[in-house]
């Protein structure tokens, strides 16, 4: 017997539920295909094929909530996930924020056809995939200096999803997505550097040529042989186009309304604030086609729009779902998300930064002596005053010119003060959720030699 569609699934979890004795409830399904390949030496060296349904089912008596999830979608599961949910849900503690929204609230096109967000190309044959991997690996090792190549991988991914509610709500729309990347090292012994290249896309056709992944990803391992550690000091920052959203991902957390309502941001009390430079504005619009994060209503069913975040420099509002609305006596913002086995909670989708007028080199030439930032690992950064510590690497810069390369530092400062004093270059890659361009950043912490 085939698996029923995602729509007639949810439409079962919610007449299960109601014979279970939830006053109401809402339901999501997911059914996913992936197909994802690796390549080592030239040769195939993992190929999976997943294929799923996943359900997820809340309910609620009076403000009492309970989740479960399943991937099972026999109706005898179904029955079962009811059953357990209400019985979770009696002993809940209340929430008095919890709810389904109201029905004036839900989206009335719920349609995602101008979103563009599946590619009508038929699935890639895992051959197919196989001979992307390998030109990337094959053009990474082509790059004088490269010793060997740590991974190439491409992939193919399809979802289709469907939200129903005791509301009224019911809608959903399938996604695809294709990837391909390289991994490539660089030297030997301890002085072995790697880097990677990489691209991900809606549609096959987007997606970057492998040789020019594979070249990219050894010509940039190469490039950071030599590596050594930067003088400790204060200095200006580029942050590289690569890492940049991360700076504007860490004032995407402190305006969450989950982080707001419960006291734990850097900048709770600054809203209507100049957080920004005066010529920036950092714009959420979830209609953009052909882009990852794009969505015609959220997780509640709310309608999603375009929103400035913050707004010639000023930050206008937070990013909430209805929980954290009621909690904080304001309006949802429609951005709430949540997996099959979870309450929604506030995420956002896609978002730009006002990008400059100058490239990244002007940036450099501008910054004179510094460090451009490449890449980052690991992160301390205190919720509550937004002080700011990452271990990072990338090159150092004398004279607005690239010296030498550098590793194992760390960058250390105020996202208060650092996000003031932000200049944008003009490389955004605009295919991206977070279009975001490399970013000078004055008076930074180095502690290096």
């Amino acid at each position: 017997m085939p698996t029923p569609s995602p729509d007639t699934l949810s439409a079962q979890l919610l007449d299960a539920a109601r014979r279970a004795g939830a006053e109401s409830a809402d339901a999501m399904v997911l059914a996913d295909r992936s197909v994802t390949v690796e390549v080592r030496g030239g040769a195939l060296e993992q190929a999976e094929r997943a294929e799923g349904i996943d359900l997820g089912l809340r309910v609620m008596l009076g403000r009492r909530q309970a989740c479960v999830s399943a991937s099972d979608p026999r109706a005898e599961t179904i029955a079962e996930m009811a059953e357990r949910a209400v019985a979770m849900a009696r002993e809940a503690p209340e929430d008095p924020h919890a709810g389904l929204a109201d029905a004036a609230q839900l989206a009335e096109d719920r349609s995602a056809a101008a979103l563009d967000l599946a590619d009508p190309a038929p699935e890639p044959a895992p051959d197919a995939l196989q001979q992307d991997a390998a030109r990337a690996e094959a053009a990474a090792l082509a790059v004088e200096g490269v010793s060997q190549v740590q991974a190439a991988s491409a992939s193919w991914g399809a979802r289709e999803m469907h939200l129903a509610a005791s509301n009224g709500f019911s809608g959903g729309y399938r996604r695809t997505s294709r990837s391909l990347s390289c991994v490539a090292i660089a030297g030997a012994g301890l002085g072995m550097e790697r880097d990677y290249d990489g691209d991900g896309r809606v549609y096959q056709s987007d997606l970057r040529d492998a040789d020019e992944i594979g070249r990219t990803a050894g010509e940039r391992a190469v490039e950071r042989l030599g590596a050594r550690r930067p003088r400790t000091g204060a200095y200006p920052v580029v942050f590289d186009e690569r890492i940049a959203a991360s700076l504007v991902g860490h004032l995407l957390s402190a305006v969450n309304g989950t982080a707001v309502a419960r006291g734990a941001s850097w900048l709770r009390d600054a809203l209507g604030e100049q957080v920004l430079p005066e010529a920036l504005s950092l714009i959420e619009d979830p209609h953009r086609p052909r882009v990852p994060g794009s969505r015609p209503f959220d997780a509640e069913g709310l309608p999603t729009r375009r929103r400035a975040i913050v707004e010639n420099g000023r930050l206008t509002g937070w990013t909430l779902d209805l929980a954290t609305a009621r909690k904080l006596g304001m309006a949802s913002t429609g951005n709430a998300a949540r997996g099959v086995s979870s309450p929604p909670s506030p995420t956002n989708w896609n978002v730009a930064l006002t990008q400059g007028t100058r490239s990244r080199a002007e940036l450099l030439a501008e910054m004179g002596t510094g460090l451009l930032v490449t890449s980052m690992i690991g992160s301390t950064i205190n919720p509550n005053t937004g002080d700011y510590s990452r271990g990072a690497s990338g090159f150092w810069v004398e004279n607005g010119e690239i010296a030498w390369p550098v590793n194992e530092c760390t960058v250390a400062g105020n996202l208060r003060e650092m996000l003031l004093t932000l200049v944008p270059a003009n490389d955004a890659r605009p295919w991206l959720s977070r279009v975001v361009p490399s970013l000078l950043v004055e008076g930074l912490t180095l502690a290096g030699e």
